[in-house]
């Protein structure tokens, strides 16, 4: 049953929507602003559009630098889980679970720091936690517990959305975990509540962390094509039941984790293991994005002037690739964990040149950019290896962009210039 629409209930709802989304955004901006730090610190490089991984650190601070960030956070782990009170999963959170204040910080903060060191893992959850916590406090603050107000398990769900649209500066993303991921209930005031929250911290955070493109995808083809539509439906689907097998696994990880002194050498092991493949393959390093930006920056202009794609000279200086040159590294070998079911699949379904195949015409006219954003809208996004599939609103992004997908480039772009993407039925 709907609660009764009253005066005090949108005062409240108002109210939850600014302070938090406002504190949440200052939460967010200022935990990218210390990713950004840890990674000057201990890779001396910032990642960025035209700078997405750590391509130009030296092999030998690769490795150190995340087995050392996965030993710190081993004996910090260690001593959180059995010294003081255990942090709860976001969703544990919605449901009542207590947040320790302190603790979540620490939580939060240490997440940030081995991403940044170059773990494989994502920075979603920490935001998340962030969001969580701090509405948990403001319902404590004022009382709200669902008796003629607003639902204290809402407030606490639309922050933790807040959290994830504020550090990508993607409200849309935000709402739509809060509402078909936390709360399976979607209603107009939810995602009206959703998507102000999230609008506000993600304007907020821009504000701390300023505005950078995260993608650069002007090297993708700007016209929809029969031939695209039919393997975006195929790989789709393909993907989906990869995503699915993918998130057995990580559940299976998640269950079998180690609870006790085991942590304190499988962390640094795991680091170890990390540092070695990024010696070789860098983009594994960090939270996908290296990977992805390869895949989206690779431009193969035989194949691609067939569909109509062009390449700008400022987006092909931007390239990552050029940091690989001569370095014996092949598209089609390696790409992130996440996009890597994406990707495989494409490759085996003969959408894109084999790589023992040195003829680039007699591949169909598909751009490779595709493969990548297939599984990484099928894959990567839509289930983390947290175990759950906290990005399932991308896939609503996923079905608008396997209707159409139309790019507008901007006169003059660059690496950091401004692309819109304009998705229409």
């Amino acid at each position: 049953m709907q609660p009764t629409v009253t005066i005090k209930r949108l005062g409240w709802l108002a109210a939850a929507t600014i302070v938090l989304g406002v504190l949440i955004g200052v939460g967010a901006g200022l935990l990218t602003l210390l990713l950004y730090g840890v990674e000057h610190v201990l890779l001396g490089y910032i990642e960025g559009p035209e700078l997405p991984g750590p391509f130009g650190v030296p092999a030998a601070r690769r490795a150190i630098s995340v087995t050392v960030g996965l030993s710190i956070a081993g004996i910090i782990w260690y001593l959180m889980r059995h010294k003081t009170t255990a942090v709860p999963s976001v969703k544990k959170a919605v449901a009542g679970k207590r947040m320790p204040f302190w603790q979540t910080i620490a939580h939060v903060v240490l997440q940030i720091f081995i991403v940044g060191s170059g773990a494989s893992i994502g920075r979603e959850v920490a935001p998340r936690e962030l969001g969580a916590m701090l509405a948990q406090r403001f319902c404590d603050l004022f009382h709200i517990e669902g008796v003629d107000g607003i639902d204290r398990r809402m407030v606490v769900a639309v922050a933790a959305g807040a959290g994830l649209g504020g550090v990508y500066d993607a409200p849309l993303a935000g709402m739509f975990f809060a509402v078909e991921i936390l709360l399976v209930d979607v209603t107009i005031e939810k995602v009206a509540f959703g998507l102000g929250m999230s609008a506000i911290a993600a304007f907020v955070a821009v504000a701390i962390k300023g505005h950078h493109l995260f993608y650069d995808i002007t090297a993708m083809q700007p016209e929809s094509t029969p031939t695209l539509m039919v393997f975006a439906l195929i790989c789709g689907a393909a993907c989906g039941v990869g995503g699915a097998l993918f998130r057995k696994g990580s559940q299976w990880a998640e269950a079998h984790k180690p609870t006790g002194k085991a942590i304190l050498w499988q962390m640094p092991l795991a680091g170890l293991i990390t540092g070695l493949v990024a010696t070789v393959v860098p983009q594994v390093m960090g939270n996908g994005r290296a990977a992805a930006q390869l895949g989206f920056s690779t431009f193969i202009p035989e194949t691609a002037g067939t569909a109509g794609a062009m390449q700008s000279a400022s987006s092909a200086a931007a390239s990552p690739w050029n940091l690989l040159t001569g370095g014996g590294i092949r598209f089609g070998l390696w790409r992130g964990s996440g996009l890597w079911n994406g990707i495989v699949l494409g490759h085996a379904s003969g959408w894109e040149r084999p790589f023992w195949i040195r003829d680039e015409r007699r591949f169909p006219a598909v751009p490779v950019q595709y493969l990548d954003v297939a599984g990484c809208v099928g894959t990567h996004l839509c289930c983390q290896s947290a175990g759950d599939a906290d990005d399932h609103s991308l896939r609503c992004v996923g079905r608008c962009a396997a209707a159409r997908h139309r790019i507008r480039f901007h006169a003059g772009c660059d690496a950091r210039s401004r692309m819109d993407t304009d998705v229409s039925d």
